[in-house]
C-alpha cells in the first residue's frame, strides 16, 4: 500500500500520533482486519515494533483487538476516534482549569504573591516601558491593569474590541463598579452604538473620534494596543496582538488630561 507522505504528516499532527502509530493506523483503516505481521508488511514498520504500536493504538482508542487466534486487529472508525479525542480534550481542559483554580489556595501560590508584592514598590518608583506580545498575553495584562485600579480607569476602545472580549470586559466592569472605581470609555463609532454598548455593559460610553486604543489606570499606568501590521486596511477588524505598557506618572498624567478634555467636549 502506498500512503502519501503528506497525508501521514497531517494525520500525525491532527491526531497527535508518532510516525509509526500513524502509518499503522492508516494501514488498518485501508486493510480491515489484519494480523501484526500483515500490518508490518503493509505499513513498512519493523515487525518487532508493530506489536508495541498496535498496543499503543488500542489503549488510545484507535484500534481494537479481535478475539481469537491468530490475534488480529481492526481500526476504529475515524468519526468515533474524533469524538473520543474531542471529549478527552474537553475533560483534560476542565481538569486543568480546576487545578489552576485550586492553585490560588496553596501555600506555594501565596509565596508567589508575596514575592511579587515585595517588588511592587520598586517597580512603581521607576519609570518603565515594556512590550507585550501575543493576544492572550495582551488581554491578560489589560485585565490585570484594570483590576489593579483604585480610583479610575480611562479607556479608548472600539465596539468590535469590546464585543470580541465581552465576557472579560463584563466581569471587569462589574468589579470596577462594585469597588467604586470611576470608569470612562470612549469609542469612535456613532452615538447610537455607544448607547447600545453602554446599556449592554451598564457603564458610561461616549462616542468620540479618537484614532487610538489605550487604557489608563489611576493616571499612573497605561497600555497601548497596537494593530498588527499584516491586518489589511478596511477589514473592519480591531483585533490586537501587540501592546506597550508604560509606567510613567508624568507621561500618563498628560494623556489622562487630554482624555478628560475630549470627554468633556
Amino acid at each position: 500500500m502506498i500512503i502519501k507522505q503528506d497525508l501521514v504528516k497531517k494525520i500525525k499532527d491532527y491526531f497527535n500520533l508518532n510516525i509509526y502509530e500513524t502509518k499503522v493506523w492508516l494501514a488498518l483503516l485501508s486493510h480491515g482486519v489484519s494480523t501484526a505481521g500483515e500490518i508490518a508488511e503493509i505499513s513498512g514498520i519493523p515487525r518487532s515494533r508493530t506489536y508495541d504500536v498496535l498496543e499503543s493504538l488500542e489503549k488510545a482508542g484507535f484500534a481494537i483487538e479481535k478475539i481469537g487466534k491468530p490475534v488480529k486487529y481492526l481500526a476504529v472508525r475515524p468519526e468515533v476516534v474524533l469524538e473520543k479525542l474531542k471529549n478527552n480534550t474537553m475533560e483534560n481542559a476542565n481538569e486543568k482549569v480546576k487545578t489552576l483554580e485550586n492553585l490560588k489556595d496553596t501555600q506555594e501560590f501565596t509565596e508567589l504573591k508575596e514575592l511579587h508584592n515585595s517588588s511592587i514598590d520598586l517597580v512603581k518608583d521607576k519609570e518603565l516601558s515594556t512590550s507585550i506580545r501575543g493576544k492572550s498575553n495582551l488581554y491578560a495584562q489589560i485585565r490585570g491593569l484594570m483590576e489593579s485600579a483604585d480610583k479610575s480607569v480611562k479607556m479608548v476602545s472600539s465596539s468590535h474590541e469590546l464585543m470580541s472580549k465581552q465576557k472579560m470586559f463584563t466581569e471587569v466592569f462589574a468589579r470596577l463598579k462594585k469597588n467604586d472605581v470611576d470608569l470612562q470609555i470612549m469609542i469612535p463609532e456613532p452615538e447610537d452604538i455607544a448607547k447600545k454598548l453602554a446599556k449592554k455593559f451598564n457603564v458610561t460610553i461616549k462616542s468620540k473620534q479618537i484614532n487610538a486604543r489605550f487604557i489608563i489606570a489611576d493616571k499612573k499606568e497605561i497600555i497601548f494596543t497596537i494593530k498588527p501590521v499584516n491586518n489589511t486596511a478596511g477589514s473592519g477588524h480591531e483585533e490586537f496582538d501587540y501592546g506597550v505598557w508604560i509606567n510613567s506618572e508624568y507621561f500618563v498624567n498628560s494623556l489622562a488630561y487630554m482624555f478628560d478634555l475630549a470627554w468633556k467636549d
